[in-house]
């Protein structure tokens, strides 16, 4: 009877201890769980980060602002190389239609000088130097002596030497040809269209200015004489006539004057 009261209660002891084994376990240390969870966490962040792309990197400021400068000086190089390309077009047509089909042989620079064109309209002198004031006037005299020493000479037609005679515009060839540093041309009409010498107002003319006529309806002026002063002027006239000196105001000349022309200026002489 003890024996089977002793292996009833092994049976239950056996029995308490498996259940016990069964139970959960004891709850695992507050540290190691606190490790566990941020292990977790970090595997959660490296899953959840996003995989970065190669992106180009932006460029500096001071780059970019370099390149709009170099953009914008070419445009601005461009702009005014077309300009000048329109102007200088113009300039020609402009020429080309002044110059008319008689003044197709130039003389002199191919570009008048604008402010001495200017200043000799308005009959004003130019600002110079006392030893160039001079040499100025001893150039006009020097031409203007030229001229008076062949009054009385015959008129030859195609003339430009004191020893036979000159025609009109061979004499005024004569009288400046040494003394400006352009090359002064042989004929009246080509003298009209000389660029190098500016055009004058009828009230502005001065002594040693050329006046120019139409006396032959022929051309812009078929004939032309020096201006020296008070209203006069030194001509060869016409075959069978003298080289003389005529009034400006007499009726024919002035039905048949066309304009005038400044040869000689501070600029123009050598």
């Amino acid at each position: 009877m003890r024996l089977l009261i002793t292996l009833f209660m092994l049976v239950v002891a056996q029995l308490f201890f498996n259940v016990a084994q069964a139970s959960p376990q004891a709850p695992v240390k507050a540290s190691q769980h606190k490790v566990d969870k941020k292990t977790a966490r970090d595997d959660d962040r490296r899953k959840r980060r996003p995989i970065k792309t190669a992106s180009k990197k932006p460029r500096p400021v001071s780059v970019e602002k370099n390149k709009l400068k170099k953009k914008s000086k070419t445009a601005a190089v461009a702009t005014a190389s077309a300009k000048k390309s329109r102007a200088s077009a113009k300039t020609t047509a402009s020429v080309k239609k002044n110059n008319g089909k008689n003044s197709k042989q130039r003389y002199g620079r191919q570009r008048g000088d604008k402010k001495t064109a200017q200043i000799a309209k308005r009959g004003g002198p130019l600002e110079m130097s006392k030893a160039h004031r001079e040499r100025y006037q001893k150039a006009r005299e020097t031409a203007m002596n030229k001229l008076m020493s062949q009054l009385g000479k015959p008129y030859l037609w195609g003339g430009t030497s004191p020893h036979t005679g000159f025609d009109c515009s061979g004499l005024v060839w004569y009288a400046y040809k040494d003394v400006v540093r352009f090359k002064i041309p042989r004929t009246a009409n080509e003298m009209y269209h000389l660029r190098d010498a500016a055009p004058i107002n009828r009230e502005a003319l001065e002594k040693g200015d050329l006046v120019f006529f139409r006396i032959n309806n022929r051309g812009a002026a078929d004939h032309v004489g020096v201006y020296l002063g008070n209203g006069r002027f030194i001509q060869s006239p016409r075959t069978g006539k003298d080289i003389q000196i005529s009034q400006l105001d007499d009726d024919y000349w002035q039905r048949h004057y066309v304009g005038a022309r400044r040869v000689m200026t501070p600029r123009t002489i050598r």
